[in-house]
C-alpha cells in the first residue's frame, strides 16, 4: 500500500507516518525505481500499535522501547509498560485532583472575604507543593530482585516476619469477606494476603511498585486482577471496593505520606467499607518513629489519622511490634 491509502485507511496524516518513520518506530521498503514508500502488513501492525500506544499517552522514545521488547520478549513487556504508563496517568490525576482543591479554596476565600491576600496565596500554594512532594514515590527497596525469594525470607526473616501467619489469619477474620466481595491489597508482594481471601471468595485485586512481585503473584494467582501502584496513588476510580488490606508494607511511608495514603484507601473504598492493616507498629506512650522509619509506624499516630479521616477504629497486639488494626468509615 502507498502511505496516501495507509494514511487514509487508519485515519492518520502523512505528516505523522513520516515523522515516526523519522524516530525509527517503522522502515517500510521504497520502490527502486522512484522511492516511493511501500506499506506491508507487518508495517500497517506497528502503526496500528504506535497510534494505540500514542492514545494512551505513552511517549514516542518508550513506544520504541516497547516494540523492540514486543519482537523480543512477545506482550509481557508491552504490557508492563502499558500498566507503567496507567500508574504515571494516576499520579498525575490525583495531583490534579490536589490542585483543583487548592483553586477552590482561593475561590471560596475570594467569594467569602472579597479579596485574597498574597500571603494567603502563598500559604496554599505552599501547601499544595509540599502535598505534590510526598507524593513522589521513589523505590529504595529494590523489591524487583527479591521477588523469587521473597515467600522464603517471609519464613526465614523472625524479626521482621514474625507470627506472619497469625497477622493474616486476623485481618481475613476482622474483615469477614462475604462471597463475590471485591476487596484491594496494597502492596501485594506475591499475593499470600490476597490468596487467603480469595480462598474465603472475595474478588481481589492486589497494587504494587514492583513489576516481578506482580509476576509472581500472578504466577500464584492466575484470577488476580495487578496493576502497578502504590499507597500515594492508587490505580483505581473512586468507590470501587468492599474492602482494603495491606500487610508488612505501610511502614515505608512517612508520616505526611501515610495520611496521603488513608486518603487513597477512603477514596477508592465504598462508603462503610472496611481497611484492615497489619504491620510492625510502635505502641508505647511517649514513642517516636523517625520521619520515614523502615522499622514500624506510629501506631497512636496511625489511629488518629484514621479517626481523624472519619473511622471508628479497633486493633490487637500480636507481638511486641506486630499489630493488625481494622477501621470503618462511618462518615
Amino acid at each position: 500500500m502507498k502511505i496516501k491509502e495507509v494514511a487514509d485507511m487508519l485515519k492518520i496524516s502523512q505528516r505523522a507516518i513520516r515523522f515516526y518513520e523519522a524516530k525509527g518506530l517503522i522502515a517500510p521498503s521504497k520502490q527502486a525505481d522512484n522511492q516511493y514508500r511501500r506499506f506491508d502488513e507487518e508495517d500497517i501492525w506497528r502503526l496500528q500499535t504506535i497510534i494505540a500506544l500514542r492514545e494512551s499517552g505513552m511517549p514516542v522514545s518508550e513506544i520504541r522501547t516497547a516494540l523492540l521488547d514486543i519482537e523480543a520478549k512477545g506482550n509481557s513487556q508491552l504490557r508492563y509498560l502499558l500498566e507503567l504508563q496507567r500508574s504515571v496517568m494516576f499520579t498525575k490525576w490525583v495531583e490534579m485532583q490536589q490542585i483543583i482543591e487548592t483553586t477552590d479554596q482561593m475561590i471560596d476565600t475570594l467569594k467569602n472575604d472579597h479579596t485574597l491576600p498574597l500571603d494567603d496565596i502563598y500559604i496554599l500554594a505552599e501547601g499544595s507543593r509540599r502535598l505534590r512532594e510526598q507524593r513522589t514515590w521513589k523505590d529504595k527497596w529494590g523489591y524487583d530482585r527479591l521477588a523469587g525469594v521473597h515467600d522464603q525470607l517471609v519464613q526465614e526473616d523472625t524479626r521482621k516476619y514474625g507470627d506472619y501467619d497469625e497477622a493474616l489469619r486476623l485481618v481475613v477474620k476482622w474483615v469477614s469477606a462475604m462471597r463475590g466481595e471485591r476487596g484491594l491489597d496494597i502492596g501485594t508482594g506475591t499475593g499470600n494476603l490476597a490468596g487467603r481471601l480469595i480462598h474465603e471468595g472475595a474478588v481481589m485485586a492486589g497494587v504494587d511498585q514492583s513489576n516481578e512481585m506482580l509476576k509472581e503473584c500472578q504466577r500464584k494467582f492466575p484470577e488476580m486482577e495487578t496493576k502497578l501502584g502504590n499507597f500515594l496513588a492508587l490505580p483505581y476510580l473512586d468507590g470501587k471496593f468492599d474492602f482494603i488490606v495491606s500487610s508488612f508494607a505501610l511502614h515505608h511511608l512517612t508520616s505526611g505520606q501515610m495520611l496521603l495514603s488513608i486518603q487513597e484507601m477512603r477514596r477508592v473504598l465504598k462508603p462503610h467499607g472496611r481497611i484492615c492493616i497489619a504491620d510492625l507498629m510502635i505502641a508505647g506512650e511517649g514513642s517516636t518513629a523517625h520521619e520515614g522509619d523502615e522499622d514500624s509506624v506510629l501506631l497512636p499516630k496511625l489511629i488518629d489519622l484514621l479517626e481523624d479521616s472519619g473511622c471508628i477504629t479497633k486493633h490487637v497486639k500480636v507481638n511486641k511490634l506486630l499489630h493488625v488494626v481494622l477501621a470503618v468509615p462511618i462518615r
